[in-house]
């Protein structure tokens, strides 16, 4: 028999069926012995039992199920039609008896607090806040039932169906309880975060709290005072003017009084309060396993909590397993792929990072640590070494100013300031003399052109050993076999590479650095940076402007890659007239750069290779924005012009005191740059062709499992560690793998809408790190420059290079830019990212190309509108809105 209503002594966490999230965890804390006014619910059952007797509401659930998020109109048209439709409906009979009978035995006299419980709210992953309606002080049946009708309707708010709308959740599933509580008359009430919402440290309680009823509070009405607590101290007390408070009247309802000066500007709860109420919260949190946003009161001295629910807005932070404070940095924001990473991605690249390994290569580092699906890397153990903390902050401003400013921050900490373990200081040190006993060599290469092929026979041996590694052999030695590859990948990686790769930065370095000392400021020194040579990313650029130039004199092939697919693309285009010219070259590129894509860190992420008309939009691009050979005569301009500025740079520094001999060094240093800085791009590239010889062996190896009933699709091998897959072939690992990948793959979908922070540490404060002074017209976007030059345009906002459509004179504002994005540097006029900095790739590569560049610009992609009018100076390092054409002149 059907249960129309449950009291809360009845009611736990597994009622959530029954009675929402927000009866559910009331009947939880009653159960678990705190201080909760008594009450009951009134259950799913009830709510389905009244909307049973609509004949409308099956019409408005189609309506809702084709409703988009951002038709505001549309919704509030039809959640008026909805609520009015559940408000006008009579109450059944036997519901409206158990409601009889509940209230009759708390006692007819007393006044009642009802409130929504959506069995799709205060949950761990999302608290659907405010989403649904709250009635205080309701006294009298009439005013019952009727707060009970009002809030059934309260699921079908404009603000909640979008939130559902916008976050997935079917309509036709989520269902609404109602709990019905005593009425407690506070003099003090307010919200408690167990963690503070702001920096998101987790060892802080945060308490707002006002005078009355915390409606006040809730609603924006009131600025309550704020009190905080770390380890049983009170560590800020902000008090605010409290000018108004929200008190229950005799007959129902409430109303607003206002405050005497006094009571306005007193603290609202005592230091013993605060501390009474900070352990509570600290109590709960224990007994739900996760941070809580908790709504509570004090009557009379005495304290009740009227509500508690996971907070859904903190960033999961990386496990640890001792009591140090850790410092975390972003893997995301160092190589410009900042989207969730599977979980197999996780487990290849945890597998290749060669430190924080105690015990086998094949294992997965302790250095770098996953939270909500991203990697983080753990410096901790080298902050204690003082070099470290002032190179650091300054190194990583290089790669994003943010990440820099922040990790300048930490440092300071009285934490980091104690002596380092020797066998790390040891290490660092004898890491130190290594490091430059292998770049002062490269200062010195002769033939240029020698170290280049040296590295490329490198690395196509390796990638050939790797290949007859793998291939030779098939299950669990396979599996064995790859992470033992895998884990000493980077060391050999960068043994060969790294003398000509960081001589040649360290050349740009000295470059600079003496340019500014023996002539000052001189602009000239940014052209060097143009058409280095031999680097791998700008030559795919450049080949992707070669396709676009054949395929632009075949219209047919044109037409036909625009609307071929995957599955038959080459095969197709071998029919159309010039298909063979173009199909050659783009079979070519694929040889070269086919195992490439945006977001290639992720080994689940789809190879150009496997998805060939990925490249269509950029190829396309690149005909709609320049003209035949216009990307090779630019490459050959910045070519001459880095030329023409080094002997400029030379002559004038030749006419210095001493400046033969300087100038001899200059021209040196200079060289050095010109040649050898592009194989900065060299390791990631061998890397990523290595990835691909991973995945094909990994997905050989999936076909098997899916053959023998372990795996339903070959994908689904995405969802799991090396370590499981390989636990599997061995058969050790065999029941519960279904299980396994269904919440990891609702774990990844979770994922995928959180952003990372830069920094954060292991209690969970996400610090935020600053910027330099910069001197930009009011309301500009401040970022950091990493390609110099000015110029205006209309802004494309591109999210995925795949999806891309580029025309002449647009500016491409992206989230991110790895060589993935590379085949779209050539059609852009200029460039926005919203992380990343100098030594990232997609500054790199701009600069390489000539195209001006702002990176670290936070949400550029949703404050800039696609097609408005901007200026960017990538000297300065700011991007501003104009409101019509101007000329630069």
């Amino acid at each position: 028999m059907e249960k129309f209503v449950l009291h809360l002594n009845e009611v736990d966490k597994e009622s959530l069926p029954y009675v929402g999230g927000k009866g559910a965890n009331l009947g939880e804390m009653t159960k678990a012995g705190f201080p909760v006014p008594q009450g009951f619910c009134v259950t799913i059952s009830a709510y389905q039992a009244h909307v049973r007797k609509s004949k409308e509401m099956d019409g408005f659930f189609t309506e809702l199920d084709q409703v988009q998020a951002d038709n505001l109109e549309e919704i509030r048209r039809l959640g008026q039609k909805i609520r009015e439709s559940i408000e006008h409906l009579s109450i059944p009979w036997d519901v409206q008896t158990a409601i009889v009978e509940a209230w009759q035995q708390y006692g007819m006299g007393k006044a009642f607090a009802v409130r929504s419980s959506a069995t799709a709210e205060d949950l761990p992953s999302a608290s659907f806040a405010g989403q649904q309606e709250t009635y205080l002080n309701v006294r009298g049946l009439q005013q019952l039932l009727d707060a009970v009708r009002h809030c059934w309707a309260s699921l079908f708010t404009d603000r909640a169906i979008s939130y559902r709308t916008k976050n997935g959740f079917n309509h036709r599933q989520v269902f609404l309880s109602v709990v019905v509580q005593e009425m407690i008359f506070p003099s003090v009430s307010g919200i408690m975060f167990t963690a503070d919402p702001i920096t998101g440290n987790r060892k802080v309680t945060s308490i707002d709290a006002s005078f009355g009823l915390g409606e006040a509070l809730v609603s924006g009405l009131v600025s309550a005072d704020l009190y905080q607590v770390k380890s049983g101290q009170i560590i800020q007390k902000k008090i605010s003017d409290k000018k108004i408070a929200i008190y229950p009247l005799l007959d129902g309802g409430t109303i607003t009084k206002d405050l005497s000066i006094e009571q306005q500007q007193s603290q609202a709860l005592s230091d013993e309060q605060i501390l009474r109420l900070a352990e509570l919260g600290r109590k709960i949190e224990e007994h739900y396993g996760t941070e809580q946003d908790i709504e509570w009161c004090f009557v009379n001295g005495e304290l009740y909590i009227v509500q508690s629910r996971p907070i859904t807005s903190l960033y999961p932070v990386p496990k640890i397993t001792d009591n140090r404070l850790h410092a975390f940095i972003s893997m995301g924001h160092q190589q410009m792929m900042t989207d969730a990473i599977s979980p197999l991605g996780i487990s290849i690249l945890r597998t290749m990072f060669p430190f924080g390994k105690s015990d086998s290569v094949r294992s997965e580092s302790s250095a770098v640590l996953e939270a909500g699906g991203h990697l983080f890397f753990d410096p901790t153990d080298l902050l204690y070494l003082k070099p470290v903390r002032r190179i650091l902050p300054r190194l990583l401003c290089l790669i994003d100013e943010r990440i820099g400013s922040a990790m300048g921050q930490l440092v300071l900490l009285p934490e980091y300031q104690h002596p380092a373990n020797k066998h790390v200081k040891k290490a660092f040190y004898r890491t130190a003399r290594t490091a430059i006993r292998t770049v002062l060599p490269g200062l010195f290469v002769k033939d240029f052109t020698a170290a280049r092929q040296d590295i490329s026979l490198f690395m196509n041996q390796r990638i050939q050993e790797t290949e007859l590694l793998l291939f030779e052999v098939s299950s669990a030695e396979r599996i064995s076999r790859l992470q033992e590859n895998l884990g000493n990948l980077i060391l050999s990686v960068i043994r060969k590479i790294a003398p000509y790769m960081f001589s040649g930065l360290a050349s740009k370095v000295l470059t600079e650095a003496l340019v500014r000392r023996w002539l000052g400021h001189d602009e000239r020194v940014h052209l060097l940076n143009k058409s280095l040579t031999g680097n791998v990313t700008s030559e795919l650029g450049l080949m992707i402007g070669d396709l676009a130039d054949i395929a632009r004199e075949y219209p047919q092939v044109v037409e036909y890659i625009q609307r071929a697919e995957d599955s038959t693309f080459f095969d197709g285009l071998y029919q159309v007239q010039g298909g063979d010219a173009f199909g050659k070259e783009f079979e070519h590129f694929m040889s070269i750069y086919g195992m490439r894509c945006p977001g290639e860190i992720d080994i689940a992420n789809t190879r150009w290779r496997e998805s060939p008309t990925s490249l269509v939009p950029s190829i396309i691009s690149h005909i709609h924005s320049l003209a035949p050979g216009e990307h090779r005569d630019k490459f050959l301009q910045g070519e001459k012009e880095a030329q023409e500025a080094e002997k400029q740079i030379i002559s004038d520094v030749r006419r210095t005191t001493g400046g033969r001999f300087k100038a001899r060094i200059l021209a040196r240093l200079i060289r050095n740059y010109r040649n050898l800085a592009g194989l900065r791009e060299f390791p990631k590239y061998t890397l990523i062709r290595h990835f691909d010889i991973y995945k094909r062996a990994i997905l050989d190896e999936a076909r098997v499992l899916v053959k023998h009933g372990k795996l339903y699709r070959e994908s689904e091998v995405f969802y799991l560690s090396l370590s499981e897959l390989l636990a599997i072939k061995e058969g050790i690992f065999d029941g519960g793998i279904q299980k396994l990948i269904v919440d990891r793959k609702s774990q990844h979908q979770g994922n995928i809408k959180l952003i990372p922070p830069r920094v954060m540490t292991s209690d969970g404060e996400v610090i935020t790190g600053g910027r330099r002074d910069v001197k930009a017209p009011d309301g500009s976007l401040i970022g950091t420059p990493v390609s110099s030059g000015v110029v205006e345009g209309f802004a494309k906002i591109v999210l995925r290079a795949e999806e891309a459509k580029l025309n002449s004179g647009e500016i491409m504002i992206a989230p991110f830019t790895d060589p993935g994005w590379t085949p779209l540097f050539h059609s852009a006029k200029g460039l926005v990212m919203e992380v990343g900095g100098m030594m990232t790739h997609g500054a790199v590569v701009a600069r390489e190309y000539g195209i001006p560049a702002v990176a670290g610009i936070d949400n550029a992609t949703r404050i800039l509108k696609d097609g408005s009018y901007i200026r960017i100076d990538g000297t300065h390092g700011y991007v501003q809105v104009l409101e019509e054409p101007n000329s630069l002149a």
